[in-house]
């Protein structure tokens, strides 16, 4: 009997994914850790590797959205005979774990797999010798998935460009250089609006992660009941430890982000305010005991969310490295699936973009989100005078199913404090007693 080859699961709430490439030909010989295919997810792109040596026969192509666990192609053992007609895939499995199939869940994933392209075909390739290599024209290239979605964007027709990577394998490097090089096709026209004429444009397939964003999106917003309010807080006390601590840790290579100073205030008001570090489960509320703040990412196809564990107990120079590596993993596409999932609260910054308010959309099931907006110079009093001022606006949005506004209020108020007191931010010990303080 031939070994199931299943579509990779990295999570329990994970609803589909994507075979980005296969990299090696239907027919073709394969040994026990090679890669396989990639999976493609909203988030990353992951290589898989044949759990054993045989031959290898795909199901579906390259492209194909299935359910996780759905069975993808076969791998047929030394000696084992390759009838002409595949079998009948069985049902997935609602959890696969590590097997000879070569199928596997992650566990503790929360986030959901990729929506995309309709692909509906399951063709398979003719057998070719080569491994690695497309039997024919008709067969997709191998090209990575950053490379295809470029390509799609573009308009241009990976049959056409030559791969420089291995095994022939086009990079994102290649299609720039098609692009260059190549007179930009007329633009398809958008369909045309109800009871008006089409309007000029070139269409752009939502695919991989931007789908998968409009989707949650819409979803967070559908089934929960958001509400934003934006509270100022007076950054100049904050300004200047940031400054001081970008001195003291200059030698070490540690720069604290006016993010990070937020996120330390966050990390510490949440242990005081559990019900803004929850999740609602049903007709329930869970209180969740660890605090892992979520940080959100903007890289070139969306925005990631890497999770920052254990916040609440970190030193400020401590979240500070953690936050830059974080940020460096997942602008170099780099960060795996456990490092995204999880989190109990999301902080999200726009303030680089001279962005005033916001009103951030719930990452779920999380029931809290912080937005961080720009600095602003203005003018204060003290006494009598006029002095110089910094503020910061800060739009928190909530789950009022969860929480009502004055203990939303609460939190908001305890995070600005300990922001216009920055001092308590160097210190781990937080208690219920000083939120009230």
């Amino acid at each position: 009997m031939p070994t199931e080859i299943r579509l990779l699961k990295v999570g329990m709430t994970m609803t589909e994914g994507i075979i980005a490439e296969w990299h090696v030909a239907d027919g073709a010989e394969v040994t026990k850790g090679d890669p396989l295919y990639t999976l493609e997810t909203e988030k990353v792109a992951m290589e898989v590797e044949a759990p054993a040596s045989g031959t290898v026969k795909h199901l579906v192509a390259a492209g194909t959205t299935l359910d996780p666990a759905a069975v993808v192609g076969y791998l047929y053992l030394p000696g084992e005979v390759i009838p002409a007609t595949l079998p009948v895939p069985s049902a997935p499995e609602s959890r696969v774990d590590a097997s000879p199939n070569g199928a596997v869940e992650i566990p503790g994933i929360e986030e959901a797999g990729p929506s995309s392209r309709d692909a509906e075909e399951r063709a398979q390739t003719p057998p070719d010798k080569a491994a690695g290599r497309p039997a024919s024209s008709d067969a997709p290239p191998m090209a990575s998935p950053l490379a295809r979605r470029l390509a799609e964007q573009a308009g241009l027709d990976l049959r056409e460009i030559r791969g420089s990577g291995p095994g022939g394998r086009i990079t994102k490097e290649d299609v720039e250089a098609a692009m260059s090089a190549t007179v930009a096709p007329a633009l398809p026209q958008c369909p045309p609006a109800p009871g008006g004429p089409a309007p000029d444009g070139r269409r752009i397939a939502m695919n991989g992660m931007r789908r998968v964003i409009a989707q949650r999106t819409l979803e967070s917003l559908q089934a929960s009941a958001q509400l934003t309010m934006n509270m100022e807080v007076a950054i100049d006390e904050a300004a200047r430890l940031r400054d001081a601590l970008i001195e003291e840790w200059a030698a070490e290579g540690v720069r604290p982000s006016y993010t990070d100073l937020v996120i330390t205030a966050v990390a510490k008001a949440l242990r005081s305010h559990p019900r803004m570090n929850a999740r609602l489960d049903g007709d329930g509320i869970v209180l969740l005991d660890a605090v892992d703040v979520g940080m959100a990412v903007a890289v070139e196809d969306g925005l990631l969310v890497p999770i920052i564990r254990g916040a609440d107990r970190m030193t400020l120079k401590e979240l500070s490295v953690e936050s830059s590596r974080l940020a460096r993993r997942a602008r170099d596409g780099q960060l795996g699936p456990e490092e995204m999932s999880g989190g109990t609260f999301t902080v999200t910054s726009l303030g680089m973009h001279a962005v005033d308010s916001f009103t951030p959309i719930l990452n779920a099931p999380e029931v809290g989100i912080l937005g961080v907006n720009r600095i602003r110079e203005g003018v204060g009093w003290e006494a009598d005078r006029p002095v110089r001022r910094r503020t910061m606006n800060l739009s928190l949005t909530w789950d009022h199913r969860a929480l009502d506004g004055v203990p939303a209020a609460r939190f908001l108020v305890a995070v600005r404090d300990l922001l216009e007191g920055p001092h308590r931010l160097l210190d781990r010990r937080w208690s219920r007693r000083d939120a009230s303080t």
